[in-house]
């Protein structure tokens, strides 16, 4: 399984976001090129402690089951819904959210599991270093297929 720790997974990840312009289109959903930059930095500040987020009762409920199956299937649906708190409505410096989200990998690289701060997903619950490393990687991946690279 792939995971954002892994040097060529990492990599791959940072060759893909480098393939994107400011003329990048959605293949499906709503979020532009700059909006989709700045969504995927959200999960990673919540991983690194950046940016806090308390569970509610359908994680409680269901989390650990959507975990494994989101894992087994490696993926999300198109038009997945999207947490209120990484939904961007403005628009974004294209380049300025490049940087950051490359820069938020490279650290991810650099750190490895270090970079996690937290053993608990907000909806999933208990998370493990390597389900922390595929989940990043997974969101990743599909944004960057959203957006054709």
């Amino acid at each position: 399984m792939k995971d954002i720790f892994n040097p060529q997974d990492n990599l791959d990840i940072a060759q893909r976001l480098g393939q994107l312009t400011t003329e990048s289109k959605p293949l499906w959903g709503k979020m532009t090129v700059s909006q989709m930059l700045v969504h995927c930095q959200k999960p990673i500040e919540v991983m690194t402690g950046k940016l806090p987020l308390k569970g509610g009762l359908l994680g409680f409920l269901f989390g650990k089951m959507a975990k494994n199956n989101f894992l087994k299937m490696r993926g999300f649906g198109k038009n997945a819904p999207t947490h209120p708190l990484f939904r961007v409505k403005n628009e974004p410096d294209f380049e300025t959210e490049k940087q950051q989200l490359l820069a938020m990998v490279a650290t991810l690289g650099e750190l490895g599991t270090n970079s996690i701060a937290i053993d608990k997903h907000p909806f999933f619950g208990r998370m493990t270093h390597e389900e922390w490393g595929s989940l990043m990687y997974i969101h990743l991946d599909h944004h960057l297929q959203q957006f054709g690279v």
